[in-house]
């Protein structure tokens, strides 16, 4: 690399006039020393002086200052959304998966439930609560029989729930009753 060489230095041996009898003195001299070329002059420095602030930069800083607190704000609630945002991506994802390589008759058990929705919807003419109850039962029937450890698992959990709530409104009504009971007794005294 001739570049390179530039940086390095080596001996040069010189010759006397005098011949073959002549002393050989050695010496280290650089290759930028012994170069055709002239040197480049050094660079020159360059100064930057930064121009004062116009109309223009002025206003377009006063309307950052107005504005940083509305984006902090957009900015925690983006840190705060975007879980959220990811779950749901995540699991258009996974459904997606799920749809394009489907279990063995999912979507004749599919059209099932949903002919049963569509039953219920028929026969509940008239009122608006058999418009909500009797599609949604129909459809519950049809995915108990199709799915029984689910149907069987959600029973059993809503069971629960339905038993706890009615334990807890029963001790809120028992309780509502007593204090009547004792409100009245202290009237009566």
């Amino acid at each position: 690399m001739p570049g390179a060489s530039s940086f390095l230095p080596f001996a040069v041996f010189a010759a006397d006039d005098a011949g073959e009898g002549a002393k050989e003195e050695t010496s280290s001299i650089n290759l930028d020393d012994l170069s055709l070329y002239t040197r480049p002059p050094p660079p020159q420095t360059v100064r930057h002086e930064e121009s004062e602030a116009g109309q223009l930069e002025e206003k377009v800083a006063a309307v950052r200052k107005l504005a940083e607190p509305y984006t902090t704000w957009c900015q925690s609630m983006y840190a705060e959304i975007e879980p959220k945002v990811q779950k749901v991506v995540q699991l258009g994802n996974d459904a997606n998966d799920y749809l394009q390589n489907p279990p063995k008759d999912f979507y004749p058990r599919v059209g099932v439930i949903g002919l049963a929705g569509v039953a219920g919807l028929f026969l509940a003419r008239g009122s608006r609560i058999k418009k909500v109850f009797y599609p949604t039962g129909l459809m519950t029937l049809g995915a108990s029989l199709y799915y029984p450890e689910q149907a069987a698992a959600i029973a059993k959990a809503t069971g629960d729930s339905a038993y706890d709530t009615a334990v807890q409104g029963y001790a809120a009504v028992e309780k509502i009753l007593k204090s009547q009971i004792k409100d009245k007794k202290s009237d009566e005294k």
